[in-house]
């Protein structure tokens, strides 16, 4: 948590700030001690301005030089964050890790070979291609929490497909019959019948009769990749294991791995997440509902987490082609991959 005076990060169980001696205030609620309170703008004071080309670590104070284009800065020596807004520089609110697990290329590869050789189209793949490299690295997200209401109307499935499945069934034999006296050229057979059942039933299950209200509620806790240059790797329906989080200790991350910087802005992370949550919400819905109509999704957006996550990065060709793997290094699953078919 940090010193609501000076905005100084502090242990969870300390009294006074070790920096200026204030006595800590409730940031914390009771239910979420562990990992701190998120903290609003304005209970985090501006700790320098926006243009500023180097200031000193609010908790340590050591130097800290923000790259061009920089938007969350990462003390090396302590592990405090912070994080650029319009207004300047403040604490990062809430600043969370995911432990490592899997720590060499061996394991990697192992998983990465059963991952690869998955099916019978893609059997040996993982040995008739390249390694391009393996890269293992800490990664800003936003852990943005939504939780979104999505109203809609729609004729239900079931209802539908019954429906159809009826009335062809009737056009059917009525072709038939129809047909039976007619001869081939007149008249409607069995096959006729239950397609023209079927394109006249398509028409009729447009009406009212079938059309329900719904409502659809679902929270989410998204993530977004705080670097530009890996939205190209942007989990859409990806979640991490929130709950063996940890609060941020550069002290627990190996020697040699980096702790990458961010240029994704809160306010941006939020925006994007709304957007993506807005796009699974109407998956979900049409998943569900054929014939939807009139969908519209309300959501609330609270302040973001900042989770640093141990990532590796596997680089594969095989016959002229890339392949990209991004694996969550904590859960051992697979974030995305890009050129695999």
């Amino acid at each position: 948590m940090f010193c609501d005076k000076c905005g100084a990060q502090i242990p969870d169980d300390a009294v006074f700030c070790p920096k200026c001696g204030n006595k800590v205030g409730s940031l914390t609620s009771n239910g979420n001690a562990a990992q701190g309170a998120t903290a609003k703008n304005n209970d985090r004071p501006v700790i320098a301005s926006p243009d500023i080309q180097a200031l000193k670590c609010p908790s340590c104070g050591a130097p800290l030089k923000p790259e061009l284009g920089e938007m969350i800065i990462t003390c090396e020596y302590c592990g405090a964050s912070i994080t650029l807004n319009s207004d300047g520089w403040r604490n990062v609110g809430k600043h969370s890790m995911l432990t490592l697990k899997i720590v060499d290329t061996d394991s990697l590869t192992t998983i990465l070979k059963e991952y690869l050789d998955k099916g019978l189209l893609r059997k040996h793949l993982e040995e008739d291609s390249k390694n391009e490299g393996m890269n293992l690295a800490y990664i800003p997200y936003w852990v943005v929490p939504v939780s979104a209401r999505t109203q809609y109307s729609a004729i239900s499935a079931a209802s539908e497909v019954g429906t159809i499945a009826g009335s062809a069934l009737l056009m059917g034999l009525m072709g038939g019959a129809m047909g039976g006296g007619r001869g081939r050229g007149g008249g409607f057979g069995m096959m006729e019948g239950a397609m023209m059942g079927g394109m006249m039933m398509g028409g009729m299950g447009r009406g009212n009769g079938n059309l329900r209200a719904y409502t659809l509620d679902q929270n989410y806790d998204y993530p977004i990749v705080a670097m530009k240059g890996m939205l190209g790797y942007q989990p859409k329906d990806y979640s991490f294991d929130l709950k063996s989080r940890v609060i941020f200790d550069v002290s627990k991350i190996p020697k040699g791995i980096k702790v990458l910087n961010g240029d994704v802005s809160e306010e941006s992370a939020k925006y994007e997440a709304k957007t993506y949550v807005d796009q699974l919400q109407s998956k979900k819905v049409h998943d569900q509902h054929h014939m939807v109509q009139k969908i519209t999704t309300e959501d609330d957006v609270s302040e973001p987490e900042l989770l640093h996550v141990p990532v590796w990065f596997a680089k594969f060709s095989h016959k002229g082609k890339d392949i990209s793997l991004v694996i969550d290094a904590s859960s051992s699953r697979i974030i995305n991959s890009i050129g695999l078919e």
